[in-house]
């Protein structure tokens, strides 16, 4: 059975990256730094860019290699905003505090495409908008709702009703929906070697092929053990979300991992192109096993959904995601899979993300429920800036609580899927 670590080089992103790998070699005897960041994905290497133009000495640590996780695997699709509406986040944090944190992840894939633009990262950007699809019509009045907050909030929303939306992205399988025009793809893999590109400009350190092994207080920092060495540091950044592990004690249990897998047709002929997706968007269905889609700057069509628990892949996960399409478009699902692969995404309980500081000097942001793209490059914003100049992350932080049944995590994760696929049937919005 194949693996979804094994995964990596089969990918679209990979076979078509423009920014070349980055040359980082392990780290080898002993180092120092004012601040290891540990994890070679978004969080990490934002985090990493903007401390480094800030000034300080910053060396990342890197397992694999840069994007080998779910920052190299994903869909590409840059969305603004979080699980929760504007109005909800102001019920639960208060009005003051819950309309700054709108504003912040309201703009959080500005905060992508402008690191693109101002470190001219070549990753296929389009800025072509995200739409939300609702599959039934219990579905769309939630649907409807959050796009009109997000355009009572001044973002550039479109609302459809069900024929707007078949003309729109060129299938007649939804109700409604609304577009995001802040919203865009981009070559994800591409993206995060960019991102490290530009950290190395700046003097951040990189070092692939180095695990943390260890991580203790020593003194006022801390000193992380690699199989190859030893790095000290003041402080440290933590941005391994669904690869996470035994490093910090209790983290890795806070969350719940699945993989997202994709696939990849050939280009599509020209008169499949004139009608399916002309206009560039990607978009999410409703489902709470929802499927998502986009064309690849190559003319593909690209789509994604939620795969198995653990590291092995279901061939059975990967059909569905083939009738998926075959539902969507019939006159694709006869075009060959050039790509096939998986990542592992990270998932809170609650959809929310996550920002700790277990001890003094340790700071951790994960947990982005698939939205890792803008919220990623985000978070490693807020933790530079929470360690540079002390100043408060938007989202509240919260202490390490690892999930009571996460021993048990693989049946009940099979469980909330037999779950999951009954309200999808009933038209519940995810």
């Amino acid at each position: 059975m194949a693996r979804s670590a094994d995964s990596f080089r089969s990918s679209l992103w990979a076979a078509t990256a423009e920014e070349p790998a980055i040359a980082a070699p392990p780290l080898a005897g002993e180092a120092t730094a004012d601040v290891a960041v540990i994890g070679g994905g978004y969080t990490g290497l934002s985090s990493a860019l903007n401390l480094a133009e800030a000034g300080a000495r910053v060396v990342l640590l890197e397992a694999r290699e840069v994007g080998f996780g779910g920052s190299g695997r994903n869909g590409g699709q840059v969305i603004p905003g979080l699980k929760l509406d504007p109005s909800e986040m102001r019920a639960q944090w208060g009005e003051e505090r819950g309309a700054a944190l709108a504003r912040a992840v309201g703009a959080s894939a500005d905060a992508v495409f402008a690191r693109i633009d101002r470190h001219g990262i070549r990753c296929s950007p389009q800025r072509n908008g995200w739409i939300q699809a609702a599959h039934a019509t219990p579905a769309l009045a939630r649907v409807m709702r959050r796009g009109a907050e997000w355009q009572q909030a001044g973002a550039p929303v479109t609302m459809f009703d069900a024929a707007a939306l078949a003309r729109q992205i060129g299938t007649r399988e939804y109700v409604g929906g609304w577009r995001d025009g802040r919203a865009g793809t981009i070559n994800p893999l591409a993206y995060a070697r960019g991102l490290a590109r530009a950290a190395i400009a700046a003097g951040a350190v990189l070092h692939a092929d180095s695990p943390a092994t260890s991580l203790r207080r020593e003194g006022t920092g801390w000193r992380i053990e690699t199989p190859g060495g030893v790095l000290r540091a003041r402080s440290v950044i933590i941005g391994t979300n669904a690869y996470s592990d035994a490093l910090v004690p209790g983290l890795a249990q806070t969350l719940l991992t699945v993989q997202s897998i994709l696939i990849a047709t050939a280009p599509l002929p020209e008169d499949m192109a004139a009608r399916i997706l002309p206009h560039g968007e990607c978009v999410s269905e409703t489902r709470r096993l929802a499927f998502y889609f986009r064309r690849s700057p190559d003319g593909r069509l690209v789509l994604g959904g939620r795969g198995a628990a653990g590291d092995e892949e279901r061939e059975s996960l990967f059909n569905a995601l083939h009738g998926a399409l075959a539902r969507l478009y019939p006159e694709a699902a006869s075009l060959p899979i050039t790509h096939r692969w998986s990542g592992q995404v990270a998932l809170t309980l609650d959809g929310l993300p996550r920002v700790h500081e277990p001890q003094p000097g340790l700071f951790i942001g994960i947990g982005y429920n698939g939205r890792g793209v803008a919220m990623g490059t985000l978070m490693g914003e807020w933790l530079a800036r929470r360690v540079h100049a002390g100043t408060e992350t938007p989202l509240p932080r919260t202490d390490v609580s690892p999930i009571p049944w996460h021993a048990l995590r693989k049946p009940a994760i099979a469980l909330g899927i037999t779950w999951a696929w009954a309200r999808d049937k009933m038209g519940f919005a995810g």
